[in-house]
């Protein structure tokens, strides 16, 4: 049959990933750094993957293609979330608890860890626990810990410490992020990314979080280069 989907301009696509995140249906996919349309049967035509693409690779065309399968689409999300699902022992690696600052023992040259607490993963951290009530909060790009030599001192210290990946994990982080500031009394938000166009899926998501939250929240971004510098704050 011949309908409207969307088409994927990959010369204009930059490998952000923010358009798979946007996909609801789980039509678009990432293949070797590009987004593709991974399945015609799963995009509805409705396009809520425009708007998220920061470079305008995607667009509407009318052609051949298989019809939208809705019940397709509903069994795929629910194998997706079955397979999510944590195991009935629980992970002892997510237990939610407070951190002690460490002290550098006699044998560390290093600085001591000014991490307060664990999960760090987004994905990981629970949605209420002790230590966001009245906290700062820093969201950061995983990769910034490696490029900012300061990290802990600079940024982690006297935060609460959330990490994640955009482009890797696939996921829209914002609904997470909303629960979170909707039910804690979170202070201000610090957002690390890097300078790289995919980190600023981490940015947008805190946005909408602030934005769907319904709460007025102080926060800034800080972007770093890829050999360490702080490019803005």
């Amino acid at each position: 049959m011949k309908r409207r989907i969307i088409r994927i301009d990959e010369d204009k696509c930059n490998g952000c990933g923010l358009c798979a995140s946007a996909c609801h249906e789980g039509a678009i996919g990432m293949v070797e750094g590009k987004a593709r349309l991974l399945r015609e049967d799963y995009c509805d035509g409705l396009g809520d993957c425009l708007p998220a693409c920061p470079t305008g690779a995607i667009s509407f065309e009318e052609r051949e293609a298989p019809a939208y399968d809705h019940q397709a689409v509903l069994a795929a999300k629910a194998a997706k979330e079955k397979a999510d699902e944590p195991l009935p022992c629980g992970c002892p690696g997510s237990q939610s608890r407070t951190l002690a600052p460490a002290a550098a023992s006699a044998r560390e040259s290093a600085a001591p860890s000014a991490l307060s607490q664990w999960p760090v993963q987004i994905k990981l951290v629970p949605v209420t626990a002790p230590y966001f009530d009245g906290a700062d909060l820093l969201i950061a790009a995983d990769c910034t810990a490696y490029a900012y030599g300061d990290m802990h001192r600079r940024f982690i210290r006297g935060r609460v410490t959330l990490i994640g990946c955009p482009k890797l994990d696939a996921v829209d982080y914002s609904e997470k992020l909303t629960a979170i500031l909707a039910n804690n009394e979170i202070r201000s938000i610090t957002v690390l990314r890097m300078e790289v166009p995919c980190c600023g899926g981490i940015e947008q998501a805190v946005r909408k979080a602030i934005q769907a939250s319904g709460k007025f929240l102080p926060w800034h971004v800080v972007v770093i280069s890829a050999d360490g510098r702080i490019l803005s704050e």
